[in-house]
């Protein structure tokens, strides 16, 4: 089996599960790198960068390892349509950059109150509401203009200043009940909410670390205060609250998970299984969709 290089901790936890599954069908199949280039339309480089969390995999390298394994297809599908939106909503938008064009216009600013001829200049009006000058000696030749943008630029403080006001006003009752959820330990209701939207602290498990069950049905389903999702695919290896959560309610049910740290072990899998078996599901030990409705029954 290969040694694998360690994944770069500010890896998504769902970006790691992906590779993780990759990693091991990889090793399963006994192939090496190259000979895994040499049988799929992607180099060696391009695997190496894929296993060791350098860039994600796209749909079609998912796919085609899946296929040369033998391993279901549309499980890891899912697994990667998820790391994906993980991959995406982690990179930062580039700012936009300030036009250059406008650059020469600042020298002529401090001239405009000498300008003797400005309020009686005909070419302001129409500058206006025309298209912006092509050239800097466009600008040079009428000081008026160059005014207007830095008298403009002032207008909307007072609005957006208004406005972030606005936006704090109603944030704060919606952040407060989550901070003193939070201060307090982890609980159910608004912190939980919280992690399915991403806004809890990173799930960062330390040895020995073990968390609560605050079980409790809400319209029907079974939850257990750490996540709401219905649709996190859970391998072995795999850690994070949607595990806690999973831990939670295999022991509910009645299937020892052994203690809940929120990493998927052996006896979490042996759990996930015999839960499987008595659903009516394949017994393979991955946590989807399908088990999860199982789990909140």
């Amino acid at each position: 089996m290969s040694r694998w290089s360690v994944l770069p901790a500010s890896l998504d936890h769902r970006v790691r599960q992906l590779v993780v599954q990759l990693r091991r069908l990889k090793d399963h199949s006994g192939l090496s790198l190259a000979a895994l280039a040499a049988r799929t339309p992607y180099s060696k480089s391009s695997w190496e960068r894929y296993l060791n969390g350098k860039k994600l995999p796209p749909a079609g390298a998912v796919e085609v390892l899946a296929r040369l394994c033998g391993a279901d297809v549309t499980r890891l599908l899912a697994l990667h349509e998820v790391a994906a939106q993980a991959w995406s909503a982690g990179r930062p938008v580039p700012e936009a950059r300030p036009q250059a064009s406008r650059a020469p216009s600042a020298p002529s600013v401090p001239s405009a109150p000498s300008a003797p001829s400005a309020p009686s200049a005909p070419s302001v009006p129409p500058g206006r509401g025309g298209p912006p000058p092509q050239a800097a000696g466009d600008e040079a030749s009428h000081p008026a203009v160059a005014t207007v943008p830095a008298a403009g630029r002032q207008v909307p403080l007072g609005p957006l200043v208004l406005g972030a006001l606005a936006v704090l006003v109603v944030a704060l009752p919606v952040l407060r009940p989550w901070q003193d959820q939070l201060a307090a330990g982890r609980g159910t209701g608004a912190a939980m909410a919280g992690r399915d939207l991403g806004a809890a602290p990173e799930f960062t498990p330390r040895p020995g670390e073990t968390f609560d069950c605050r079980l409790q049905r809400r319209d029907g389903a079974l939850y257990a205060g750490h996540s709401r999702t219905g649709t996190a695919v859970l391998g072995s290896g795999a850690e994070g609250w949607d595990v806690v959560e999973a831990q939670c309610l295999l022991r509910r049910h009645g299937y020892d998970p052994g203690v809940v740290d929120g990493v998927v072990g052996g006896r979490t899998l042996r759990a996930v299984k015999r839960l499987q078996a008595g659903s009516g599901l394949p017994t393979d030990g991955i946590v989807d969709p399908a088990t999860w409705k199982a789990l909140r029954r």
